[in-house]
């Protein structure tokens, strides 16, 4: 009996390859596929400004990556000793106003570079409902102020796609190397209420679909159809019933590879992934001869891939622990 249904996912048409180099920005699905090419060795920078779920908010960073703004102290605030700003996440913080500042320009300048050497930009958009700042305007995060401060409202479909064409023109003109691969994130926004999410998800999927037709530079993955389809059960969700468990996550992972890598970085990515497994591995003597063997086939696989992939940290660990003592 088949229980659900599998849908084809067709080839995404500018796949990514060992040779591509990747910037992905958005919600904590952009951190989940970001994170897993990352641990297979893809030239992969992942969320440069923190967790980021609206698309305006996105299209506001990348903005300002490609013609390298300042930090607007309009929208720092200063709680608990440390300083934040309005239009990024708190995980990006500082010391002073000018150590904030500093990091904020960092940051940047990795983004633009990502933008101007890169080969795949992944958008991935979590929630249409957005917070605004009466004195200040559209902001990524509250930073745990009092909510009577902030307005809420769900962001139109043509004031995102509007504010998304206009960056997406902006990169066309100055990266045209660039390929962009939009994706819903799974993650529920229970918080807004359900039926709230879904007419926030809604809107997204309508926003991405639309994009695509708009720029041939631009794709969309289904994540959030896989989660809502294939893997419609509750099991699949952590206990906290809005995000996906690491199955989950490995799921869509699988259907990612499929859809974006060509053959022979698919062959690569799973001759990584075994040797991340092998590099994980807990011996039972670690002073074996069998283990010390281990280690010296190891290393060897390390150093035959080292010229094609970056593994001089795993060698470095290696090396001598192989040795006889």
């Amino acid at each position: 009996m088949q229980w659900f249904l599998d849908f084809p996912i067709s080839p995404l048409p500018h796949q990514i390859t060992n040779q591509s180099k990747i910037l992905s920005m958005g919600s904590c699905f952009a951190d989940v596929i970001g994170g897993k090419m990352q641990n297979v060795k893809f030239d992969t920078l992942v969320n440069p400004f923190g967790t980021i779920f609206h698309p305006l908010i996105l299209g506001d960073l990348l903005d300002h990556a490609i013609f390298k703004d300042e930090l607007d102290i309009e929208g720092i605030l200063e709680r608990d000793g440390l300083f934040f700003h309005y239009g990024v996440h708190s995980d990006l913080k500082g010391k002073s106003k000018v150590d904030l500042g500093q990091k904020y320009l960092s940051q940047i300048q990795r983004t633009k570079e990502y933008l101007e050497k890169g080969s795949h930009l992944i958008l991935t958009f979590g929630t249409s409902w957005i917070y605004e700042l009466p004195e200040y305007g559209r902001v990524a995060n509250c930073h745990k102020q009092p909510q009577k401060l902030f307005e809420k409202r769900l962001a139109s479909l043509e004031e995102m796609q509007s504010h998304l064409a206009h960056v997406f023109g902006n990169i066309s003109r100055a990266f045209p190397q660039l390929k962009i691969i939009l994706t819903v994130s799974p993650v529920r926004h229970t918080k807004d209420g359900i039926s709230e999410n879904q007419l926030s998800k809604s809107l997204l999927r309508v926003l991405c679909g639309n994009l695509e037709k708009q720029f041939d530079f631009v794709s969309y993955f289904p994540a959030y159809e896989i989660m809502m389809d294939e893997l419609r059960d509750y099991r699949f969700y952590k206990s906290d019933l809005i995000h996906p468990t690491a199955e989950a996550e490995n799921y869509i992972w699988e259907k990612w590879k499929k859809a974006i890598f060509d053959a022979d970085t698919k062959q690569k990515v799973t001759e990584i992934a075994k040797i991340q497994l092998e590099l994980a591995h807990r011996p039972l003597n670690p002073e074996s001869d069998s283990h010390r063997k281990f280690q010296q086939n190891l290393l060897a696989k390390l150093e035959r891939l080292d010229g094609e992939f970056d593994f001089s940290k795993e060698i470095k660990d290696l090396q001598g622990l192989s040795k006889p003592k």
